[in-house]
Formats: C-alpha cells, sequence, structure tokens
C-alpha cells in the first residue's frame, strides 16, 4: 500500500493500464497517474528520483511521459530509463497543443501532469533511452556554437550602422573573440567524435557522403538519432522536409513542409548547396528538378530530403556512400 497526497492506494489491485506524466521543473517533478487519479511531488535531484522510482514500480507504468526541457529533464529521463520504465520524451509544443486540444486552457504544474498523462495514453508515443553522455556533450556544444553564430551576426549587424569610433572598435573585438570561440568549439567537436569510437564510426559514414561536413554530420548525430530505428518517409518528416497535403474535399491543395527539427533541416540546407556545387548524383538529381521547371526551393528541398534518407540508409546498412555508376 501507498499513500500519496492523503490517497491510500493499492497498486496491486489496479487491472488498468497506468500512464505516467511528470511536469518538469528545476527544483521539482509534478506527477500524475492515470487512470489511478492520483498524483505526486518529489524533488528534481537524485533522493526525489529514487523515491519516484520507488513510488511508480509497482503500478507497473505502461509509459512515462514528460517534456524536454533542457538539462532539467534529462536527470529524471535516465534515472527512470535505469530503473527499468519507459518514458517518452515530447516536444513541449506538442503536449501544449493536445491540451488545448482537450480543453485544457488553464495552466499549473499539477495540471500540466494531468494533461502529459492523458496525452500517454491517448497518443502513446514511442519510449525512447536517453542519449549517451558523449551524445549530450555534442549537443551542448552544437547549441553554444549556433548561439555563438547568432550573437556574432548580431554584432556585425550592429557594426554596419554604428559610426562612434570607440563603439565600432569594441564591436570588432567582439566579433574576433567570437571567431576564435566558434573555431575553439569546432576543434572540441571534432575531437569528441574522434575519441568517441561508436560516435566516430556514424561520423565516417556521414561525411562520406557529398556535401556532409563535420557540423551536419554532427548536428544529425547529435539530434537526430532516430536515424536507423526508422524509415525513409520517417526520418523525412522528422527533418521537416516530407510534403504535407492540404485537400479538403474537392480541392486540392499545393503540398508543403512543415515541423520537423529546424536545428538539422538548417545545417542539411547548407549541406544540400555545396552537394548540389560538387557535379556529382544530388547535383544531376537537382538540376533535372530544375529543368523541369521546379522552383529553387522545392529543388533544394528535394535535395535536403534526399541527403537525410541517404544518412538513414547508410547508416542503417553500415557502410560509406558510393557514386552512382554511369
Amino acid at each position: 500500500m501507498s499513500r500519496i497526497q492523503g490517497k491510500t492506494v493499492s497498486p496491486q489491485l489496479a487491472t488498468e493500464q497506468v500512464y505516467v506524466g511528470i511536469d518538469v521543473s528545476k527544483l521539482r517533478l509534478d506527477v500524475y497517474l492515470h487512470p489511478a487519479g492520483v498524483s505526486h511531488s518529489v524533488t528534481n535531484d537524485k533522493p526525489g528520483l529514487q523515491k519516484l522510482a520507488r513510488v511508480l514500480r509497482p503500478y507497473q507504468p505502461e509509459l512515462i511521459v514528460l517534456e524536454a526541457t533542457g538539462s532539467y529533464h534529462r536527470r529524471a529521463h535516465r534515472h527512470l530509463h535505469d530503473a527499468g520504465l519507459r518514458v517518452a520524451v515530447m516536444n513541449p509544443f506538442r503536449t501544449r497543443k493536445f491540451a488545448d486540444m482537450i480543453g485544457q486552457l488553464a495552466k499549473t504544474d499539477a495540471i500540466d501532469a494531468r494533461s502529459l498523462a492523458l496525452f500517454a495514453a491517448m497518443v502513446t508515443p514511442d519510449a525512447k533511452a536517453p542519449p549517451a553522455p558523449a551524445q549530450v556533450d555534442l549537443a551542448a556544444l552544437l547549441v553554444a556554437r549556433r548561439q555563438m553564430i547568432q550573437a556574432k551576426g548580431a554584432l556585425q549587424n550592429q557594426l554596419s550602422v554604428t559610426e562612434h569610433s570607440l563603439i565600432r572598435q569594441q564591436m570588432r573585438a567582439r566579433i574576433k573573440m567570437d571567431e576564435r570561440h566558434l573555431t575553439a568549439l569546432d576543434v572540441e567537436i571534432r575531437q569528441l567524435l574522434r575519441r568517441e569510437s561508436n560516435l566516430k564510426h556514424r561520423f565516417d559514414i556521414l561525411t562520406s557522403i557529398p556535401g556532409i561536413g563535420l557540423i551536419s554530420a554532427a548536428t544529425m548525430i547529435a539530434e537526430l538519432d532516430e536515424l536507423v530505428q526508422v524509415t525513409a518517409p520517417k526520418i523525412a518528416a522528422l527533418v521537416g522536409v516530407a510534403p504535407m497535403n492540404c485537400d479538403s474535399g474537392a480541392m486540392r491543395g499545393q503540398r508543403r513542409i512543415r515541423g520537423g527539427r529546424s536545428s538539422v533541416r538548417n545545417t542539411l540546407y547548407m549541406a544540400a548547396v555545396a552537394a548540389v556545387r560538387s557535379n556529382g548524383d544530388f547535383a544531376a538529381f537537382y538540376n533535372r528538378l530544375r529543368e523541369n521547371g521546379k522552383p529553387f526551393k522545392v529543388a533544394i528541398t528535394a535535395v535536403i530530403r534526399k541527403l537525410a534518407i541517404a544518412a538513414n540508409t547508410l547508416i542503417t546498412e553500415d557502410r560509406k556512400w558510393e557514386l552512382a555508376r554511369p
């Protein structure tokens, strides 16, 4: 028997599948069990997570859902997974849309936990193991790199409209500092990929594909870990380059891409531009689309999709890219 917020419950008597929602914050985890209708709250640290695992284990929950909240959710994901519990980490945008759909407009930590439990029961997303520590480090380096590029771009924009000599001097110094930091981040990313054998093998496969370099490969390794686990159409949807129908009744709208992981898509855009300049298979594919009247955006998106599918295929088959025979 367990006591949860004044309620005495008997997990052994439960005959229905139990789904758990966890609202994650820096200091606390708010938990709701559906359809048991009980809630719990623990601290977001090792003792709290140990206590939570003891509470949840007798229920044998079918699935636990929590939202991706930067570094705050990672400890919970890993601890619960190591405790033998199935955990799915969701994009907060998607779970918020679900809450709106069921008419849950109010928002508190306890309400969010209940919405996540209902999401788990109704949507049943796939459980996922936590990323390896090296993959977490790689993702952090890439986020820092993107932030540095944004900061450098903002400084360059300000420099172009600033006339005061001292301010311009300081901005140039900060831009040079950002460039040094970017170089250091690139060195660390490359060294990390080299010293981790499993990441290095995947990196070598990805960089054999025309147009894919250090940052494109590193981004896919860190932020597209579904590679190998899903089909070609699914990987295209995850990147956000799968055309979606826009039809209603007799109306047939133009298909458009939507959703997906913008960080992966953005880096693959640059890879696609490089690939079509390589005069290889991707260049021929792109030129054929353009000759058939496809606009630049449509053609380059098709190249991005082809790159993503090629990456998924090659890693699945554990082989490097080979040029098509004439």
